[in-house]
């Protein structure tokens, strides 16, 4: 496999890359999975007016192609070796545009705005969700279909796309017009990506990213008529849903000079959960970002969740459908870095040494919920807060709490899975930025009971979206392939005396975790009004 040029083989490589809530990232990988060429560029946020955040289409577009041409001028390679591209992206961020002349009507609304939260709410409490629960649990009673339990625990969230758009439709008057005559586009930034990669050629999405909108049945696999029917959603605006690996179209020579194969479009923890190589039942991936997402492998059923846990598509390849349940505590490496804006240390790294030089936080719990909590509690009322301050108490006691919070989150995202999903676990692998962080590392491999491994490559969601592509042109050829290009950084062993794999809590975490779970209660249904005011 490679381009013939003057008579020599030049191999050929596959490129990737990854539209992150900070950055857009681009990585040229070779046969064994190692980085060629990289570039990276900021993605800039727009805050119209408190509650809002927004991202200029054009900008990333701009952004995109950059990276592209920045990672492969980094490489030393061509770009006519470029076999196949694949796209990663962050999730429920939407645009809107006009089909005829491809011109969106506004800025991407992020996953992150808050715009919709007095919709939300007001929608949640609605007698006509009432009533749909209502009706859905006798369904369920009837009839043991989980669809309709899912569908009688159901409740709008701002981070879906669904009241944000409808938000939109009711409050742009050139957007409701557009959709009456037609001609309106609607896509998350891999839609928007696609359609401008192929001058306009292709208007899709993937079963990835589609089922992390809200808008989308997993159980049925297509657009739900019964959620746009309700919220006055046009299903004619909606990209056609594809396989996850899949020939999309390919790039428009003028962009690149070539055309490039476009193989993949993947959501972005899913690529993450790809890039791990969890393809079996009870593989757990935590990514530790800006959030934490914890999925876990759950085969070709989607889970139904009393708890909060989220049932998205991880992939769809070919005929193979493999879903995911998913959990996310919002504000893991956002409360690392406000710790650092506070000076409690410069640099990051500095925050292992710190939390070990004492022997524990000195009473001080840590409720990590700028944006609320997520799973198991759900309360998007919650506050951050410090609690058991004392005189005694210092930046190490503090950062020490900090981390101990992200790694107790972990353990109640865990502990919901195995209550919920009843599934044996197989492997636990965690990456992400605060998954470098030893100390938080280690405490959640003795919380869990469980070993749990650090990949040595970063970046995964870039990873696993090369890795469909690849597998898509057959640069891999299979996914056994894959799993023996994997490596590991350091695999951290539960230490005795913390957890047990059940669970089930030992005195030397005991205590401490009952004083936090009750600093949790304390800290619920605090800030929800002053949440949107204006």
């Amino acid at each position: 496999m490679g381009t013939q040029r003057n008579g020599f083989k030049k191999e050929n490589y596959i490129i990737s890359v990854d539209v992150g809530t900070t950055s857009i990232r681009c990585h040229v990988y070779d046969k064994e999975a190692q980085i060629r060429g990289s570039c990276v560029t900021k993605v800039n946020l727009l805050y119209p007016e408190p509650g809002m955040v927004e991202l200029d289409p054009e900008e990333l577009w701009m952004g995109f192609v950059k990276v592209v041409k920045g990672a492969v001028q980094d490489s030393g390679f061509q770009m006519c070796q470029m076999e196949a591209l694949g796209i990663s992206t962050q999730r429920g961020t939407f645009t809107t545009w006009d089909r005829k002349t491809g011109v969106p009507f506004h800025n991407f609304i992020s996953w992150q705005d808050l715009r919709a939260a007095d919709l939300v709410r007001s929608w949640n409490n609605s007698c006509t969700m009432k009533a749909l629960h209502g009706v859905a649990k006798a369904l369920h009673f009837l009839s043991r279909n989980k669809r309709f339990l899912a569908a009688s625990l159901i409740v709008f969230s701002t981070q879906h796309v669904t009241l944000r758009l409808a938000w939109a439709l009711q409050n742009w008057k050139r957007l409701s017009e557009a959709v009456a005559q037609g001609n309106c586009c609607f896509g998350t930034i891999d839609t928007w990506l696609l359609y401008k990669l192929t001058k306009g050629l292709v208007h899709a999405t993937d079963y990835s990213n589609a089922s992390a909108t809200g808008i989308f049945d997993s159980y049925q696999m297509c657009w739900s008529e019964l959620c746009c029917f309700l919220l006055s959603l046009p299903l004619s605006i909606l990209p056609k849903v594809l396989n996850t690996g899949h020939h999309f179209g390919s790039t428009d020579t003028s962009i690149f000079g070539v055309s490039i194969p476009i193989m993949s479009v993947m959501a972005d923890q899913q690529a993450a959960m790809f890039g791990e190589c969890c393809f079996d039942v009870g593989d757990v991936k935590i990514t530790m970002g800006t959030g934490t997402f914890m999925n876990i492998n759950t085969g070709s059923q989607p889970h139904t969740s009393v708890s909060g846990l989220y049932p998205v598509v991880g992939w769809k390849i070919g005929p193979e459908v493999v879903y995911l349940a998913e959990g996310n505590a919002a504000d893991t490496g956002t409360a690392i870095k406000w710790a650092q804006k506070l000076e409690l240390f410069s640099d990051v790294r500095e925050t292992d040494t710190m939390a070990s030089s004492v022997a524990d936080s000195d009473g001080v719990c840590f409720v990590p919920s700028f944006s609320g909590l997520q799973a198991p509690l759900n309360d998007p009322k919650a506050c951050a807060s410090f609690m058991g301050l004392k005189p005694s108490t210092t930046k190490s006691h503090l950062v020490r709490a900090i981390l101990e919070s992200i790694a107790f989150r972990n353990k109640q995202l865990y502990e919901t899975m195995l209550r919920e999903t009843h599934i044996p676990i197989t492997k636990i692998r965690a990456d992400g930025g605060v998954g470098t962080n030893d100390f938080v590392m280690q405490l959640t491999a003795d919380l869990f009971g469980r070993k749990v491994s650090r990949p040595t490559r970063h970046e995964m969601s870039c990873l696993g979206a090369a890795f469909v592509a690849g597998l898509g042109v057959g640069y891999w050829r299979s996914r056994e392939e894959l799993k023996k290009l994997q490596s590991t950084d350091c695999v951290f062993l539960p230490r005795n005396g913390y957890g047990t794999a059940d669970g089930k809590m030992t005195d030397q975490y005991g205590q401490v975790i009952q004083s936090w779970e009750r600093a949790l209660q304390r800290s619920m249904n605090w800030a929800g009004r002053f949440l949107c005011s204006r």
